[in-house]
């Protein structure tokens, strides 16, 4: 729709007047636009303007009842012309003098009119388009704004003011809206990755709306270091069986995020980009269907991390040596249940990871000699069900704070070495389904008059038992079935036994006790105590981990 556009004619008419007299020329398309010209009265009257005054008191009216009536694009023109008409006088004008200035003052009423008409269309006057439409008003009472007093739309209105505007949906919260901005730009996040869930069984998301995101279903807000507002800094959604097909743009985009829990949802695709989230600490991806890939780099990124869990995906290949240093204050890892191979790194003791499981997975090659350093730190470890191979290494026995160490159900072979005696907290050992023989030591049997509560031995080819060990079984707390131990129930074949047993044997023996000063003996009932006392609320975070 274009603008009121005033013309100049060059027709006979306004030659004849000496002047360009512009015509008004609506606020309406091309194709419908109204010309409203003067009366060829008003010029070719006998002497001109000075002529017939009644005649042109007449056409001066018929021109005027023209604009009236040409539609909501003019409203406002009577006032103009009702200003500006008294100006010419036609009674009692003769001659050329006031002939010309009679034609000046029409031609000056004529631009005036089609200037008016301009900025009514430029001031958002309505059209009869608007009208048709019903953009400029309803019926005959439209609201609208006009020039003048008029109203915008039917036959005037009632004046140029507008409705207050209503008040902006909940979908069009503005940032003023909220406590601060911080939340404000989390709330449009938020948002965002509500539509892209596909599938809310508990429908989780109904809470995700409003302006008290502190109040939603799994966030939580807390303050950033060295700041004053809110923001959110913690995401749960253990359990929530949440379906959508990524992360990405929605972790990355919470920079204050510290913890973010997720396990045994429905979440796809890559793991998100997660090097601009400094202050996060703790990372659980668990139990999901992360698109396969290699360890995520990005993850190695988080330097601060205490707690790393991506359990239960379908994540493969070598275990970077990353994850043994990158991270100086982890407490916790936990990538069992993928398909990572390839060998553990040599680093692994480097790390002062207190809760280590590695189970279910396709690695090879022999457990690292290296776990000696995670002596102080080390409280529970999960080898089980992977193909490691080589001697049962001897610096497991040095890991004197673990209350778990499960290594069963791999190709580890050799002895028990005598280093075993020394752990002196251990809870859970785990050694069955391996190659390991020889005997097993009374002193390792000890352990289990004080804290041992399950020592699992079953489907190896031990030939012997300690004598404490013959105790053990009858409390059923040591399990040596499928052995080659002679009057043992449930054992080998002998033809069995002796198949592996001509086998030659390569891994060392070490009857070295480390801790032989402080060897475990029956005659410490205080530590003794201590140690069932803390047993019995103690939790095993590395078996809970092999669960989904």
């Amino acid at each position: 729709m274009g603008p009121a556009l005033p013309c100049r004619c060059t027709c006979a008419l306004c030659r004849c007047a000496g002047v360009y007299i512009p015509h008004v020329l609506t606020a309406m398309p091309l194709d419908r636009a109204v010309v409203i010209a003067p009366p060829p009265a008003l010029f070719h009257s006998r002497g001109g303007l000075a002529g017939d005054a009644a005649r042109n008191r007449l056409a001066l009216s018929a021109w005027q009842a023209r604009v009236k009536g040409a539609g909501r694009e003019t409203r406002g023109f009577s006032r103009l012309l009702s200003l500006t008409l008294p100006m010419i006088r036609t009674r009692g004008m003769a001659g050329p003098g006031p002939a010309r200035a009679a034609r000046s003052v029409v031609a000056l009423l004529c631009f005036l009119v089609s200037c008016a008409a301009l900025v009514e269309s430029r001031g958002g006057g309505g059209s009869r388009h608007d009208v048709d439409h019903g953009s400029g008003g309803t019926g005959s009472r439209g609201r609208g704004r006009g020039i003048g007093g008029g109203g915008g739309g039917g036959s005037g209105g009632d004046g140029g003011s507008s409705p207050a505007s209503p008040p902006p949906p909940s979908s069009q919260l503005r940032p003023c809206d909220f406590e601060n901005e911080r939340l404000y730009r989390a709330y449009l996040v938020i948002q965002q990755f509500r539509s892209a869930v596909s599938c809310d069984p508990m429908d989780v998301t109904r809470s995700w709306s409003g302006t008290d995101l502190c109040g939603y279903k799994g966030f939580y807000c807390e303050r950033p270091p060295n700041e004053t507002d809110r923001t959110i800094a913690s995401v749960d959604f253990n359990g929530y069986m949440l379906r959508a097909d990524s992360l990405q743009g929605f972790v990355n985009s919470l920079p204050d995020l510290a913890l973010f829990h997720a396990n045994s949802n429905d979440f796809g695709g890559a793991v998100p980009a997660l090097a601009a989230l400094p202050f996060l600490y703790e990372l659980d991806l668990s139990n999901n269907r992360l698109a396969p890939a290699t360890f995520p780099t990005d993850v190695l990124a988080l330097t601060n991390a205490t707690f790393i869990d991506i359990r239960f995906n379908s994540f493969y290949g070598e275990l970077p040596a990353g994850v043994f240093c990158r991270f100086p204050r982890v407490q916790a890892i936990f990538v069992n249940n993928n398909q990572f191979s390839g060998s553990l790194p040599d680093n692994i003791g480097q790390s002062p990871v207190n809760y280590l499981s590695l189970a279910n997975n396709r690695f090879t090659g022999e457990i690292p000699k290296s776990i000696a350093r995670n002596a102080g730190t080390l409280l529970e470890v999960l080898f089980l069900n992977n193909s490691l191979s080589g001697c049962l290494p001897y610096e497991l026995g040095l890991l004197a704070k673990a209350t778990v160490i499960d290594a069963g159900t791999n190709r580890l072979t050799g002895t028990i070495p005598a280093s075993f005696a020394c752990l002196r907290k251990v809870e859970q050992l785990n050694l069955a389904d391996n190659l390991l023989y020889g005997e097993v030591p009374d002193a390792l049997c000890r352990l289990a008059f004080s804290h041992l509560k399950n020592l699992t031995l079953s489907d190896n080819y031990f030939t012997s038992l300690g004598s404490c060990c013959w105790d053990l079984i009858k409390e059923g707390r040591l399990n040596v079935d499928r052995n080659c131990i002679q009057w043992a129930p449930n054992q080998r074949s002998h033809e069995e036994c002796a198949r592996f047993l001509r086998k030659p044997k390569t891994c060392p023996v070490n009857n070295y006790v480390p801790c032989r000063s402080k060897y475990h003996s029956s005659s410490e009932p205080a530590d003794a105590v201590t140690e069932l006392d803390a047993a019995a609320e103690y939790k095993y975070k590395t078996y809970s981990a092999l669960h989904p």
